[in-house]
């Protein structure tokens, strides 16, 4: 089956980390018989400066004509280019797994949980006012938003460990947190087979420090889930290896979830691990969504294939190996080479 790619390669270290994900690309292509036609769009810090936006309409509109994309990390315009996607796709699903990984630091080695944040309202809607002397921002919440994010974490823990906790500070904000809080007791009414469980965002906080391998899926909006995502990543090893997923009805953009790293580019010593990994959920999704067996199977093959090489030594500086960016890629591509000859 055949596949039509948008590939944002982003700032900084994006087009190294894109260049080393292309070699994993290549071999799943060639192991797997999964067609995957890679088309350049054009976004982000450069494209701002040389055209004065960091998202020309043309660019969003060859993105709508591809089947999903696949984004490396911008810099200073990222809010341009990601919030404006996620709101004009309606990605309304922003997937953030944090999973203990071989020779990582990790809290705990039995941590494996997902982290579901509703993605286009709360107070990332944008709608503030003010002046030096006074600022207001409105926070939106509504039933139809919070019903579909529960839906889809529910959903999401059906194949996991069958578990969601909904995450809130209802004891503060009883009407945001209240609405929310509601739709998913509603939805969780719905899937008597999933553990449903409730707690305040700062004993979530804590908790993800103190027996992180307790928690499955945990649903929340979307500035306590942009939070938490990132002290779950910090969790199993930090910001640098971590991957994500925006997810809607029609469409989905796969992305690391750190900055561009400006201070490195062009050195070719990034870590790439976040966008292979946001790579292999990319082909998860596809598989899924158009019930192709095999590009589930190369979602599956990557991710132990980047398990090997972190177990093995085969990783750049920052975990203690000594292989460039493009490097570890190749070696992650040997190994996957392997994974589909076992």
């Amino acid at each position: 089956m055949s596949y039509t790619i948008a590939l944002i390669e982003g700032d900084g270290i994006g087009p190294e980390q894109s260049a080393a994900t292309k070699e994993v690309l290549a071999e799943v292509e060639n192991g797997f018989g999964v067609s995957l036609d890679l088309v350049q769009v054009e976004a982000g810090d450069r494209v701002l400066a040389e055209h004065g936006e960091a998202l020309p309409e043309a660019a969003v509109d060859t993105i709508r004509k591809t089947d999903c994309c696949l984004k490396g990390p911008v810099g200073e315009s990222s809010y341009d280019v990601i919030i404006r996607l996620r709101q004009r796709l309606d990605l309304f699903a922003n997937v953030r797994p944090a999973k203990s990984l071989p020779n990582v630091p990790s809290l705990n080695p039995s941590t494996d949980l997902v982290i579901v944040r509703e993605n286009t309202e709360d107070l990332y809607s944008g709608l503030e006012s003010g002046d030096d002397e006074k600022a207001t921002a409105i926070r939106v919440i509504t039933r139809k938003a919070s019903e579909r994010i529960a839906k889809f974490a529910f959903e999401l823990a059906c194949d996991r460990r069958r578990s969601v906790t909904a995450v809130h500070k209802v004891n503060v904000l009883k009407k945001t947190d209240g609405l929310f809080l509601s739709a998913c007791r509603d939805v969780a009414s719905k899937y008597p087979h999933v553990s449903f469980s409730e707690m305040l965002v700062d004993a979530t906080a804590m908790n993800l420090i103190r027996n992180p391998q307790s928690f499955d899926v945990i649903v929340t909006t979307n500035m306590f889930g942009d939070i938490l995502s990132d002290e779950a990543a910090q969790v199993v090893g930090g910001l640098g290896l971590a991957a994500s997923a925006n997810i809607g009805e029609q469409f989905a953009i796969f992305e690391p979830v750190h900055g561009c790293a400006p201070d490195i580019a062009g050195t070719n010593t990034a870590n790439p691990t976040s966008l292979i990994l946001s790579a292999a959920m990319m082909l998860e999704w596809l598989g899924l969504r158009t019930r192709n067996n095999q590009a589930k199977l190369a979602s599956q093959a990557i991710r132990r294939a980047v398990e090997h090489c972190l177990a093995t030594g085969k990783t750049t500086r920052d975990l203690g190996g000594k292989l460039s960016t493009l490097e570890m890629g190749v070696a992650v591509k040997t190994e996957l080479s392997q994974v589909i000859l076992q």
